[in-house]
C-alpha cells in the first residue's frame, strides 16, 4: 500500500510516527558518527533534507529520545547492533537559523538571541539541582534577547557545559542552516556586524568547548573561513563536490523510480521526471534528483517548478541583473543550453560578489542553480569546470526571473510589438521609457571612476528578448563583441515569420560620431558590412522578412533608427 506524501514535514518523529512516505538517509547517521570529525559542515541546496535529517539526527542521539526505537526499526541504521545501543544516549542541543531572514543586524541579533534563550528555557528545571551554582543561575536569567555579545557568544558553550555536568556525557551540537543570515546581511548591507557577532559564537561553541562531543553544522555556502571560521581548524568541510555523504541529501535516481512505482505513476513519465528534477551531482555521484519537487510531484502528481517557487531568490537575481557584460552573456549561453567554464572556489567570498565572475558561478553551483558537466584538471591540480543549468525545473525558474524585471513597466512588451511591426517612431518613445524605467535597476549605481554602465541594461535586455520569445525564436548574439557593440539575431523557427537583427552601440566620439544618430547609422552600415543576414538568407528567410536595426545608446538616452528597405516587410 503506498504510503501518504507529506510534502514540507520536516520533524523525523512526525514522519515517522504517521508512516508517511520517507526515503531511508539513516546510512549518514553511520557514515558521520564513524567519520570521528570533531565539527562537519555540510553544505547542499536548499530543500534537499538538511533539516529532515538533522532531526534526524537528534532523534537518535538525543536522551529525550531515549527508546524511541519504534522510530528507527526497520531502517538501515537499524541493522546494526552496535548503533542500535547509542540511540537515545546523548545531550543534544539542536539550533536553526533558516528562519533568521531580517532587513537589519538589530533585528537579526535579536532573533538569534531569542532561539538561544529559548533554548535555554528547556532547561531552567535542571538548574535547580544541586549540581548547579548561583553563579550558573544568574548567567541563565542574562540570556536575553537584549542579552550583550558577551554573553551571547559564550552561551552554548555554557549550555554544553551544563549538560555534561548533569548527564556526564558530552554534548552533541547541531546547526541547521547556519548561513541563512550570513545571505541576508550581504543583501541587506550589514555583513561586517553579523561576522563580528558569529565569529565569537561559533569559536566559542564549536572550537573552545571541552564539553563537547561533535557537531554538525548545514547550510547552503561555506562562507569563506576568513569571515566566521578564522579559528576553526577543526572543521571538517563537505561541499557538493565532495564524495563524502553523496547519497545522504537528495533523492538518487533508483529512490525516485522506486517512490514512483509505489504511488502507482505510469513507466513513460520517469523521462520527464529526470527532466524536470534530475542533474545535480555530489561528489561522483550523479542523477541525484531534487527532493522537494520529487515528492510534490508524487503528492500532485503534476509538473511545476516546486522548488524554485520556495525561495525569492533575491540573491541570485542581484548578482545577475547587475552583473557585468561578462556575467550576462554567460548566462545566455546556458540559457540557450549550452555550458560555460569557469574557476570555481567554494570558500564564498561574499565581499566578491559584486565584482568577481568565478565567485558568482560558484555560489550558483553551491546553491543547486548550476551543475558540473565535466571538470578539466590542469598541471598544477586546479580544475576547470564546465557548468549548466541543473534542469528543466531551473530553466523555467530563470525564465520567470527576467520577466520579473521588466513587470515594473508594460512598455516592454509594446516595444517587442511595435518592432516586429517595424515601428520605428513607436519603438523610439517605448525604448526610451523602458530604458528610463530600468536602467537604475540594472545598472545599481557608478563604478569608482564615476562610470556608467549602459551594456548592463542592454545585456539585460536581450536576456529579456530572448526569453519573452523562446516559443517562437531562437535569440542569437555576437558574445565576442567589444564593449558597448554587442549585435542580435532573432531567428523565427517557423521562416515564415520576421526576423530582426540589432546592432547595439554607445556613442563614441573619438570614432567621429558627434550624435546618436550618428551612431545608429554606424550601426547599421556594421550589420551590411558584416553580412550579419547571410545566415537568415540562407535558411530561406527573405530579404524583406529581415528587419534591420541600429541601436544607439548615450547613457539612459537610446535613439534607434531602421535600415531603409526597397520592399514592404510582411509580418
Amino acid at each position: 500500500m503506498a504510503r501518504e506524501i507529506a510534502t514540507g514535514i520536516q520533524d523525523f518523529r512526525e514522519l515517522r510516527e504517521k508512516n508517511a512516505f520517507y526515503v531511508d538517509k539513516t546510512a549518514f547517521i553511520k557514515e558521520w558518527w564513524n567519520g570521528l570529525d570533531s565539527v562537519t559542515l555540510i553544505t547542499r541546496p536548499r530543500r534537499f533534507g538538511k533539516t529532515l535529517n538533522m532531526s534526524m539526527l537528534e532523534c537518535f542521539f538525543s536522551n529525550k529520545f531515549e527508546g524511541r526505537a519504534d522510530l528507527f526499526e526497520g531502517l538501515e541504521i537499524w541493522k546494526d547492533e552496535k548503533f542500535r545501543e547509542l540511540q537515545g544516549t546523548y545531550p543534544v542541543i539542536f539550533l536553526s537559523f533558516a528562519g533568521v531572514k531580517q532587513t537589519t543586524y538589530e533585528k537579526t541579533r535579536k532573533i538569534i538571541n531569542l532561539l538561544i534563550k529559548k533554548l535555554f528555557n528547556q532547561y531552567e528545571w535542571m538548574l535547580k539541582d544541586e549540581k548547579f551554582t548561583d553563579t550558573d543561575r544568574k548567567f541563565y536569567h542574562q540570556v536575553s534577547e537584549e542579552m550583550d555579545d558577551a554573553i551571547a557568544a559564550l552561551s552554548l558553550n555554557m549550555l554544553c557545559e551544563w549538560l555534561y555536568r548533569y548527564y556526564g556525557k558530552k554534548c552533541i551540537v547541531l546547526l541547521d542552516e547556519y548561513d541563512t543570515p550570513m545571505q541576508e546581511a550581504y543583501i541587506n548591507g550589514y555583513w561586517d556586524e553579523l561576522v563580528a557577532y558569529t565569529r565569537a559564537l561559533f569559536n566559542n561553541t564549536f572550537k573552545t568547548n571541552p564539553s563537547l562531543e561533535r557537531a554538525v553544522m548545514t547550510g547552503i555556502t561555506r562562507v569563506s573561513k576568513e569571515s566566521i571560521f578564522s579559528d576553526l581548524n577543526n572543521l571538517n568541510v563537505v561541499t557538493t563536490t565532495s564524495d563524502e555523504y553523496a547519497t545522504c541529501f537528495g533523492f538518487t535516481e533508483k529512490e525516485v523510480f522506486a517512490a514512483m512505482d509505489e504511488q502507482g505513476i505510469p513507466e513513460l513519465e520517469k523521462e520527464k521526471v529526470k527532466s524536470w528534477y534530475d542533474g545535480f551531482t555530489f561528489g561522483q555521484v550523479t542523477d541525484i534528483y531534487n527532493p522537494w519537487s520529487v515528492t510534490s510531484y508524487l503528492s500532485k502528481k503534476k509538473y511545476d517548478t516546486y522548488w524554485a517557487n520556495t525561495s525569492g531568490n533575491g540573491l541570485v537575481s542581484k548578482l545577475i541583473r547587475e552583473g557585468d557584460k561578462g556575467i550576462k552573456t554567460e548566462f545566455e549561453r546556458l540559457l540557450n543550453g549550452e555550458s560555460i567554464e569557469t574557476k570555481i572556489d567554494e570558500q564564498i567570498i561574499f565581499s566578491q560578489l559584486s565584482g568577481n565572475r568565478n565567485a558568482i558561478w560558484s555560489l550558483l553551483l553551491a546553491s543547486g542553480y548550476l551543475k558540473v558537466v565535466n571538470a578539466v584538471f590542469s598541471s598544477a591540480g586546479k580544475p576547470t569546470y564546465q557548468l549548466a543549468l541543473t534542469n528543466y525545473e531551473v530553466k523555467c525558474m530563470f525564465e520567470t526571473m527576467i520577466q520579473s524585471w521588466f513587470a515594473q513597466t508594460e512598455d516592454f512588451g509594446e516595444f517587442v510589438n511595435a518592432m516586429f511591426a517595424g515601428d520605428e517612431d513607436a519603438m523610439n518613445d517605448y525604448m526610451n521609457e523602458v530604458a528610463l524605467n530600468t536602467f537604475s535597476y540594472f545598472d545599481s549605481g557608478k563604478d569608482r571612476a564615476g562610470r556608467r554602465h549602459p551594456e548592463r541594461f542592454y545585456h539585460g535586455f536581450v536576456l529579456g528578448l530572448m526569453v519573452d520569445k523562446a516559443d517562437s525564436y531562437m535569440v542569437k548574439s555576437n558574445r565576442e563583441s567589444g564593449y558597448g557593440r554587442y549585435d542580435v539575431v532573432m531567428e523565427p523557427k517557423d521562416t515564415k515569420n520576421v526576423a530582426v537583427i540589432m546592432e547595439f552601440k554607445v556613442l563614441n566620439q573619438k570614432a567621429g560620431e558627434e550624435s546618436l544618430e550618428d551612431t545608429a547609422k554606424n550601426a547599421l552600415k556594421q550589420i551590411e558590412e558584416k553580412k550579419y543576414d547571410a545566415d537568415l538568407l540562407q535558411r530561406g528567410i527573405s530579404a524583406e522578412n529581415i528587419l534591420k536595426f541600429g541601436f544607439a545608446f548615450e547613457g539612459e538616452k537610446c535613439l534607434i533608427k531602421k535600415a531603409k528597405s526597397g520592399e514592404k516587410n510582411k509580418l
